[in-house]
């Protein structure tokens, strides 16, 4: 039997946009309450007035460690539980190791890896007292198969791989699923940083994804028995030839 999402209690990172903000519109279409976690104050606000009550903002700042640690108790005083947790807000950089900017490595190793994995540290206490609860993270194929236009965003992935790989193994004896969702490009603002030729050439071979698509595929994440976990869920366009 699937798990039900009715009654549950979700927060996302980065769900002011994109996949983010399509997970939170499922899972609330699903009966749940979701703590909606961005730094964009004007476009949370935005968003929970299109999902109604059961979608709650609270703005944080990622790249500010003291904030990410100090999610937690926001989260519960907000929504009054937490049952899932969805670290999905990232950034994006490509290009050339030689021509690249280390300045923005860092934003991106921070966002990516460390606000990540900061952001898991500070629920995963509560998921342990409670001997239950879901942590997914928002991958990518990059992580997966090494691209060789993005070495840095690359290997941004292939800590979180790591992470999740070991972590859920860490933490299942406490009733806690750790899992992955890893989509090939997707249509969202971190496209926004590709170069235009590569864009054009993505559209006009239709090798481009809609957040809906990953959406659907973390509810299937979600809802699986508990004793079932997906560790990985890789969703590619089929143009893409991985």
């Amino acid at each position: 039997m699937s798990e039900s999402m009715k009654g549950k209690v979700a927060a996302i990172t980065g769900a002011a946009s994109g996949i983010g903000f399509e997970c939170a519109r499922a899972l609330v279409g699903l009966g749940a309450r979701v703590v909606l976690i961005d730094r964009a104050k004007e476009r949370l606000d935005a968003c929970c007035a299109q999902l109604g009550p059961n979608a709650l903002p609270l703005q944080v700042d990622l790249l500010e460690p003291a904030e990410v640690s100090g999610m937690l108790p926001k989260i519960l005083q907000l929504a009054g539980g937490l049952d899932i947790f969805h670290a999905n807000a990232g950034a994006y950089v490509g290009g050339e190791v030689v021509n690249g900017n280390p300045d923005e490595w860092d934003r991106v190793l921070n966002l990516n890896v460390n606000a990540a994995f900061r952001s898991v540290h500070a629920v995963l206490p509560h998921m342990v007292a409670q001997q239950s609860g879901d942590i997914l993270l928002t991958s990518s194929i990059a992580g997966i198969v090494p691209v060789v236009w993005e070495p840095i965003y690359t290997a941004s992935k292939f800590a979180v791989q790591a992470f999740v790989h070991t972590t859920r193994r860490q933490v299942a004896k406490h009733g806690v699923r750790v899992g992955a969702v890893a989509p090939g490009p997707v249509v969202t603002a971190l496209l926004d940083d590709w170069p235009k030729a590569k864009m054009e050439e993505a559209l006009a071979s239709g090798s481009l994804m809609q957040p809906k698509e990953v959406a659907d595929a973390v509810i299937f994440m979600l809802t699986r028995p508990r004793n079932v976990t997906i560790r990985d869920l890789v969703i590619l366009p089929n143009s893409v030839d991985l």
